[in-house]
């Protein structure tokens, strides 16, 4: 960044020959805008789901120069929405070197700034600051003070000899180091009543006052915020005045679709790689487990006996996903297979990866883990019914009617699992449904589990388990 930069312009009379026109930040988000959604491009990446319901409403706040608070639950994207948005911003802006509010050098608003253009007129030295640089963010806490935010007295400016009725003595809070930027407040509803109305010249004049200071910074700043719902309600509040000062208030939400979760999921999740001797080892999670793991969070989110308050985050559909993997790799390397598929057998570790994100409520106590599993055993039999046809497993509880039986479990290899189509034929036909193709042992032992178990959670088969083995027979 620093030798792109250092090609353009590096003083004030060299700024203006070139032609540079200096723009409020939120023409600036504008125009980029306008760029994207003329071309039939989204506003950034990254995020699904929001497709047809909250990116529109997006885009016609941008377009008005609104500012704008997320309001949403817990894991749906909001923060990273809000930091996604400096990619609208022109790629360099020039300042007035060496002030610390990122002074616009055609109308400096600092006295630092002021001064020295006075001074040097044309040769003015101007710095380059990249978007990324343009950004500030703060996650509102009760100790937030307005010093944080707007700015304070510096002592060691005062002790310098300075007096106190010097603007040079002030030090800048977060929201004038964000001059011509984007700054956010996370969780909003936490900031005190008092701090929120520090802000309220910020939103409307967009100027600051500090300790009584006869100065005006008119700051150019696009402000965003985000809020939960129940702090929104209950623990905190947004002052009237302050909810009203923000031009668009957009509400987000979960994703509705399995198959979006999932995409996020495997947009999200760290892949699993290891070296070893023989070379890498990766593990693979087939599309029925990935569904699983996204059903798993949807029935959640309906189910009476989570807390929906608290709200069932994407969070937890990444991190299931990423514990499945974690564990179908642990299983694989102890059995020495160096192709590894994720199992049905592999569900059991979600339990560890959920319990810290969804709030369970139960008359009971100790009924978290049986509701865990029921919601688990719920989406393996959902995404079952949902992905293998009835008439292709009819033959199969037939042939264990008839005396078959099958053993699985973390002892049991992949390629033990995959030698049961061939002791029992009819599995054939739903293990190619499910394997798409790869007949590899690790994916046919895979599809094999996956079967089995959809076909006991549908009560066509019965099942003995015993620790991590399990045992499959008919039902007479």
């Amino acid at each position: 960044m620093a030798e792109t930069a250092s090609d353009r312009p590096s003083t004030l009379g060299a700024l203006r020959n070139s032609g540079w026109i200096s723009r409020p930040v939120k023409q600036e988000v504008r125009e980029h805008a306008i760029e994207k959604v003329a071309a039939g491009e989204p506003l950034f990446d990254g995020v699904a789901g929001y497709e047809d319901t909250v990116m529109p409403q997006l885009e016609n706040a941008l377009l008005a120069g609104h500012d704008v608070i997320f309001l949403g639950e817990r894991g749906q994207a909001k923060t990273r929405m809000i930091r996604s948005l400096t990619g609208l911003l022109d790629e360099w802006m020039p300042i007035v070197a060496g002030c610390e509010i990122n002074d616009d050098p055609y109308a400096p608003v600092s006295k630092h700034a002021r001064d020295l253009v006075d001074e040097l007129g044309d040769d003015t030295p101007i710095h380059w600051v990249h978007r990324s640089e343009r950004f500030g963010e703060k996650l509102a806490t009760p100790d937030t003070s307005i010093a944080d935010l707007i700015g304070e007295v510096d002592p060691i400016k005062v002790a310098e000899g300075r007096y106190l009725s010097d603007e040079l003595t002030l030090h800048y809070g977060l929201v004038p180091r964000t001059n011509r930027g984007i700054f956010a407040i996370n969780e909003l509803p936490d900031l005190a009543e008092r701090i929120q109305v520090g802000m309220l010249n910020v939103l409307e004049e967009r100027d600051i006052q500090i300790r009584g200071y006869k100065i005006r910074l008119p700051l150019d700043v696009m402000l965003l915020a985000s809020a939960n719902p129940e702090d929104y309600t209950n623990r905190g509040r947004i002052i009237t005045p302050v909810k009203h000062r923000f031009g668009s208030q957009i509400r987000t939400h979960y994703p509705r679709e399995v198959q979006t979760e999932v995409d996020i999921m495997r947009q999200e999740a760290v892949p699993l790689e290891v070296a070893t001797g023989e070379g890498t080892v990766s593990v693979e999670v087939p599309a029925y487990l990935a569904d699983v793991v996204a059903t798993f969070s949807h029935l959640a989110r309906s189910s009476n006996h989570v807390n929906q308050r608290s709200g069932v985050s994407v969070r937890l559909s990444v991190a299931n996903y990423e514990a499945l993997a974690a564990n179908a790799l642990r299983r694989g390397l102890r059995a020495g297979e160096r192709s590894i598929v994720a199992r049905v057998d592999d569900l059991d570790a979600l339990a560890a990866s959920s319990m810290g994100k969804i709030e369970i409520e139960s008359l009971e106590e100790g009924r978290e883990g049986a509701i865990m599993d029921n919601l688990i055993k719920g989406a393996v039999l959902t995404v079952f019914k949902e992905t293998v046809p009835p008439e292709q497993t009819r033959a199969v509880v037939d042939a264990f009617e008839d005396g078959a039986v099958a053993h699985t479990g973390e002892g049991v290899s992949s390629a033990e699992l995959a030698v049961l189509i061939e002791q029992v034929e009819p599995l054939r036909a739903p293990v190619a449904v499910l394997a798409g193709g790869d007949e590899s042992p690790a994916a046919v032992g895979a599809a094999v589990g996956f079967v089995l178990e959809g076909l006991h959670l549908s009560k066509r088969l019965n099942k003995d388990a015993s620790g991590a083995s399990a045992t499959y027979r008919g039902r007479t």
